[in-house]
């Protein structure tokens, strides 16, 4: 097994390019070990709708990234505090045996005094509470295996991004949340940054403080950004990719009553309907052909908005209510 250096890379777009790179074009190397850290981002599972996984607003506030993966399972939160490693190997034989890949990290924690174990069949547990969760995905033969390690993730941001209800997080919720998860950080006597604890892993799984290394190429990075600008960094596959789904809401206001039926297709308006007591000079129909194969994410919808005078539609509505009616 080889280790490749990200060179300290934290955009998620980018790390998931250099994976797949691993996974579909660096077939020479039979095992490869990655390891990186991603700046606050919501990592979306292949088949889920990024739409339903996070709350927006936090989301646009915090200037959090939502970037899809290729392996399946739930949404995760990663940030500074979130050491991720990704094993690549050239045979699929392991594929679903996620104890051949999770071991070594867990005895990697153990020697570190850390009373890490595998519970159930992809996730580490400290004292029954759950410090990484893991993912598979197989392409020609070949598979990445990938899990996260909470080292000092800021749990209530965890909370607030992956909570599509947009509901008020109590601090008793996230003090609820902490009964289920836990921080590596917090169960070690000694003050470990994430990088030391990257470079104990890595001697941990070596068995050496030496390792031999895959220094990715000039060659190579030019194919990562390839993948990157045709995949990873782009709304069509983060977004747009998603299941068809719709939305409905209702708002009671001074001036009537607004009820909004959105379809969407593949991250696209497909149709949508306004009804309500609002009183308006203009046919609300002009609006709904205006707002009609559009991107359903805010700045598109919001850009539509502003291009109308909307007291023609709905009277005195508020347009920011408008707005978060429609997203």
């Amino acid at each position: 097994m080889k280790f490749v250096d990200n060179k300290g890379i934290t955009d998620p777009s980018v790390n998931l390019a250099i994976e797949e790179f691993l996974l579909r074009y660096l077939t020479s190397e039979p095992e490869l070990l990655l390891f990186y850290v991603n700046e606050p981002s919501v990592i979306i599972g292949r088949n889920q709708n990024s739409i339903e996984e996070v709350d927006p607003d936090f989301i646009a506030e915090k200037k959090i990234n939502v970037v899809r993966r290729l392996s399946g399972g739930g949404a995760v939160y990663h940030d500074h505090g979130n050491l991720n490693f990704s094993y690549i190997s050239s045979s699929a034989e392991n594929l679903h045996n996620y104890q051949h890949f999770i071991n070594p990290v867990v005895e990697a924690l153990n020697q570190l005094g850390i009373p890490a174990e595998l519970q159930g069949k992809s996730d580490v547990v400290i004292e029954g509470k759950k410090i990484s969760g893991n993912a598979q995905y197989a392409s020609r033969g070949r598979m990445v295996s990938h899990g996260t390690i909470l080292f000092n993730t800021n749990i209530k941001h965890m909370m607030q991004a992956l909570n599509p209800r947009q509901a008020v997080i109590e601090s008793t919720a996230v003090q609820s949340v902490r009964n289920f998860v836990t921080n590596v950080q917090e169960h070690m006597t000694d003050t470990f940054t994430i990088d030391m604890l990257k470079n104990e892993l890595l001697k941990g799984i070596f068995k050496t403080d030496s390792r031999p290394e895959y220094l990715l190429s000039s060659s190579d990075w030019k194919e990562i950004e390839q993948i990157r600008a045709l995949r990873f960094g782009t709304w069509n596959w983060n977004y747009g990719r998603a299941p068809k789904f719709n939305v409905q809401k209702t708002g009671e206001f001074p001036a009537g009553k607004l009820d909004v039926r959105i379809n969407v297709e593949k991250g696209i308006i497909d149709s949508i309907r306004m009804f309500g007591s609002f009183t308006g000079l203009s046919e609300i129909d002009e609006l709904q052909d205006k707002l009609t194969g559009i991107r359903y994410d805010s700045k598109t919808i919001n850009s539509v908005l502003a291009s109308v005078d909307l007291t023609q539609y709905f009277g005195n509505i508020p347009t920011e209510e408008i707005s978060k009616l429609l997203y």
